[in-house]
């Protein structure tokens, strides 16, 4: 947000010796950079060159000429990637030095995207009254960032490795492997997801023992069933009923011919 809907011009802009030698016409451009509609206390914002055309009334070849112009005088910078400029001697004519407006122009800082602007501001002359108050990244933000999200993927990575010890995942695939002569990998993201969840609840590794012993008496000598041997359906939504059934068949045939009730992958 702007602090203020104006734009000082100091009267000594018009003896600049750089200004008493504009064309009438770059002096009018000139004054239009430091007092136009998108100008900030920090001398640097975006302004796309369709902005410079309605506000000026010059066609676009004319306005890219005049910008072109101030750049070769070394009086302003343009990103052409993020149509952002910088006034070069901005604080010249406008430095303000209460404490309102440096609060503004450092909350306007952080919303510069050219960052080489911010090292080129830094850098002059005309802010050496000011350089300790502004609010400059000079690369340590990202800096700080980068080691913050390396920090949260450590912490991510050590709390999975926690987790892993905590949950048997290991243990139980192995065990179901072992009894279905299976090769389901303990590492996949929907077994552990469908293991963690029943840990959630309460159940244990006793508790996938028997849910594993239980199925496979029933299913394991089944060829219609013998396919839903498998994690997705043993450790899924039905698993406290699948550890609470009586009387699991030991030979190898479901006792319900018209197939038990059990998550299907359909």
């Amino acid at each position: 947000m702007k602090m203020a809907k104006f734009r000082q011009v100091h009267t000594s802009f018009w003896q600049d010796s750089f200004v008493l030698d504009l064309t009438p016409e770059e002096k009018y451009f000139y004054l239009y950079l430091m007092t136009n509609s998108k100008t900030t206390q920090c001398g640097i914002y975006e302004l796309p060159i369709r902005v410079i055309e309605m506000e000026t009334g010059y066609n676009r070849e004319t306005c890219q000429k005049l910008l072109d112009r101030f750049i070769e005088y070394g009086k302003v910078l343009y990103s052409q990637t993020n149509k952002e400029i910088m006034i070069v001697n901005w604080f010249k004519y406008n430095l303000i030095k209460s404490s309102k407006v440096i609060a503004c122009i450092n909350k306007e800082l952080k919303e510069v995207k050219t960052k080489e602007f911010l090292q080129e501001l830094y850098g002059m002359d005309t802010v050496s009254e000011i350089r300790n108050t502004l609010s400059i990244d000079h690369g340590e933000e990202e800096q700080e960032k980068e080691e913050e999200q390396e920090k949260e993927e450590e912490q991510e990575e050590k709390e999975e490795r926690e987790e892993e010890k905590e949950i048997p995942y290991r243990e139980i695939v192995s065990y179901l492997n072992v009894k279905t002569s299976s090769a389901y990998k303990p590492a996949t993201k929907k077994t552990q997801s469908l293991i963690k969840a029943r840990f959630n609840e309460g159940f244990t590794l006793d508790d996938f023992k028997k849910v594993i012993d239980n199925k496979v008496a029933e299913w394991l000598n089944d060829s219609k069933m013998s396919q839903y041997l498998r994690p997705e359906t043993l450790f899924g939504t039905k698993f406290e009923s699948y550890l609470n059934q009586k009387g699991a068949s030991t030979n190898g045939t479901a006792k319900n011919a018209q197939g038990p009730n059990i998550d299907l992958p359909f």
